[in-house]
């Protein structure tokens, strides 16, 4: 179909821009989702400095490469969870500050709004990221949960992102939630009533993500046909489920890659997720934005994986038909 095939630098921050840039271009990738990390967009310097995002632009022209989405999850998740140590591992310094929580919260909360501001000077009009949720770690319902306090949790959400998104449509930039565990919407039902809690605003959308679906045992091709107007950005990554009877769903505490796990995250197209039937659904409402593939597989290298990866999508990605496969049957 020609949509863009990009490479999404999260898990790539350990490089220099110039050098993953120079790994994407020759693998043939056509652009770079870039991530608020690392050194690859940094939102201080592109509102402090033109030339910034001028020297971005031209790190990526030189190795013929183009960016239609930046990435602020880190960030973005600390804008309505309850903060722990464990933010203080992903976030800027400037954002943890004295690790108060509301503070945090709110520091948060400003540097999204900055890094639509920085999105808008760097000439793009997408920004995907995670939002937090103040009712996440009420999933299980025990001790029984009071049900005021979930929906205490959706309204804490819009009171925190609909300033946010004032600033996203002040800016002519959209935000893409990647509809995720941990999130305020991570499923059918609660992208629902995220959409609801904030006026279904059209600054705020998604960037769907299939690996997340998998081991929840949910349906990514009907997931784009309900939000179709909502499926802003896409992610290519896949997820495997290893159910045997003893490994259990829930993830038993242990990190990805371990033998125990019930699922864990693998290189596109070595997991569970149906991508035909995604593309098809994305062909069916019409979408024409990048696929960026994000990728993360603790069993492969990665250097292998990312350009097995695109191969993948380039071979999937089909056209749309045209016309009907029978309409050579009619007489004229």
């Amino acid at each position: 179909m020609g949509r863009p095939v990009t490479l999404f630098t999260g898990q790539w921050a350990d490089l220099t821009l110039d050098t993953l840039a120079q790994k994407a271009a020759a693998w043939g990738f056509d652009g770079l989702e870039l991530a608020c990390w690392g050194d690859h967009f940094e939102v201080d310097k592109a509102l402090a400095d033109p030339d910034y995002v001028t020297g971005r632009r031209e790190i990526l022209k030189r190795h013929g490469l183009n960016c239609w989405a930046i990435s602020t999850h880190l960030v973005g998740q600390a804008v309505c969870d309850p903060i722990d140590s464990r933010h203080k591992a992903i976030l800027p310094p400037d954002v943890w500050g004295d690790g108060d929580p509301e503070g945090v919260r709110q520091r948060a909360a400003r540097k999204v709004m900055d890094t639509a501001r920085a999105a808008a000077k760097f000439g793009v009009k997408q920004v995907n990221g995670f939002t937090g949720s103040a009712a996440w770690h009420m999933l299980y319902s025990f001790p029984p949960n009071d049900w005021a306090e979930v929906e205490r949790g959706f309204a804490d959400f819009a009171t925190r992102w609909n300033p946010i998104i004032d600033v996203f449509d002040e800016e002519g930039v959209r935000f893409g939630l990647e509809v995720h565990p941990t999130e305020i919407a991570y499923d059918f039902v609660t992208t629902r009533k995220a959409l609801a809690a904030i006026g279904h605003r059209p600054g705020f959308g998604i960037n769907f993500d299939p690996s997340h679906f998998a081991h929840q045992f949910l349906d990514s091709a009907a997931f784009v046909q309900e939000f179709a107007d909502r499926i802003y950005h896409v992610h290519v990554k896949d997820s495997k489920k290893l159910l045997d009877g003893r490994r259990s769903i829930l993830g038993s505490h242990i990190d990805f890659g371990e033998p125990d796990r019930g699922w864990t995250f693998v290189s596109p197209g070595h997991g569970d997720v149906d991508f035909e039937s995604l593309f098809r659904a994305l062909n069916r409402i019409g979408y024409e934005g990048p696929l960026s593939i994000e990728w993360e597989d603790s069993g492969m290298d990665r250097d292998w994986g990312a350009p097995d990866a695109l191969a993948l999508v380039r071979r999937t990605d089909f056209a749309p038909s045209t016309v009907a496969f029978d309409a050579a049957f009619k007489k004229g």
